[in-house]
């Protein structure tokens, strides 16, 4: 692809103001380099979701019975199982991707079109694997810390995995492109109407931003480790200097 001037002068303007942005919050946390600028846009994220989201949710929530909301979060789970199944192929767990696949073909069918979760009442664990936790399986690092515009909090391993997944989901073989954004679209409010129960946590929260960083990189290193997750040592308490030794009972005294 070729890069007309202004486009290239955009590009390099972009890349130092990161680069400042990693000089001047370094010293923060340093999987947050870009700590200004994901500061700014989840600003940005947080009121678009206050102003435009989080109404259209609560009204959904409001007016969709349960027995609905249950049917939307099911068709959406199934039809990212293929997905699923590609990675678990990529990290080499087949006996995971029989399950996934045996959950899909059952969910499909008996599931009218994973509407219902037939598979779970069988037994069939759900699992829950993408690109970027395949990335991490095979050693790469997460990257830098990341908060997208509208999408959310990512990594840079996380977000170029997310653009592999899409690749993987059966949504990319609709004909129709107006269905396909209906369907991407419709997937993130059924996100997020999940999460809604979580607000009322996140509005305790002393720094919002910092919450959010620090419970989306926890549950993404859970993920990709399989729940095993390093757990730290507590540091040993520090009872001062040693003291000496008592002398022996029967020892000599010096002459």
């Amino acid at each position: 692809m070729r890069y007309s001037p202004i486009r290239r002068t955009g590009a390099a303007a972009f890349v130092l103001l990161l680069a400042g942005c990693a000089t001047t919050s370094a010293a923060r946390d340093p999987r947050d380099p870009f700590e200004p600028l994901n500061r700014a846009t989840f600003a940005f994220n947080d009121a678009l979701d206050r102003v435009a989201v989080r109404p259209v949710v609560r009204g959904y929530r409001r007016v969709a019975p349960q027995s609905v909301e249950t049917g939307v979060s099911n068709f959406f789970a199934n039809s990212k199982i293929p997905v699923t199944l590609f990675n678990d192929a990529l990290q080499g767990k087949f006996r995971a991707a029989i399950v996934d696949g045996s959950r899909f073909l059952l969910n499909t069918t008996l599931g009218i079109g994973g509407l219902f979760d037939p598979a779970s009442a069988a037994g069939l664990d759900r699992n829950d694997e993408d690109f970027g936790q395949t990335l991490g399986h095979w050693g790469v690092s997460t990257g830098p810390y990341l908060m997208v515009p509208l999408l959310g909090p990512y990594t840079l391993r996380d977000g170029l995995g997310t653009l592999a997944d899409d690749f993987a989901h059966p949504r990319q073989y609709l004909g129709d492109a107006s269905t396909r954004y209906a369907l991407w679209a419709a997937e993130k409010l059924d996100r997020r109407a999940r999460l809604l129960d979580a607000d009322v946590v996140l509005q305790r929260a002393g720094d919002k931003y910092v919450f959010v960083r620090s419970a989306y990189l926890q549950r993404r290193e859970y993920q990709t480790l399989d729940g095993d997750v390093p757990i730290e040592a507590p540091p040993e308490e520090d009872s001062g200097p040693v003291p000496p030794a008592p002398a022996a009972a029967d020892a000599k005294p010096a002459s």
